[in-house]
């Protein structure tokens, strides 16, 4: 979800489930990787290669299968 927030000073914002996994994944990963869940390995495997990191534990979201 996404949205305007202030009357008098403006700022867009987003939240919502995705973008609460993408923070939790960005600071569970590794300096100079980028790592992603399985929705999006499914849709980008057959364009980029990846390699698999595994299962780990994300706050709120539970134990989910990742790569690199």
């Amino acid at each position: 979800m996404a949205g305007v927030i202030g009357a008098d000073k403006f700022s867009y914002d987003v939240w919502g489930e995705t973008v609460n996994l993408a923070a939790r994944l960005e600071s569970h990963g590794l300096p100079g990787e980028i790592q992603v869940a399985g929705d999006l390995y499914q849709a980008l495997r057959d364009s980029y290669t990846f390699e698999r990191r595994g299962p780990i534990a994300i706050k709120g979201v539970g134990t989910i299968k990742t790569w690199f």
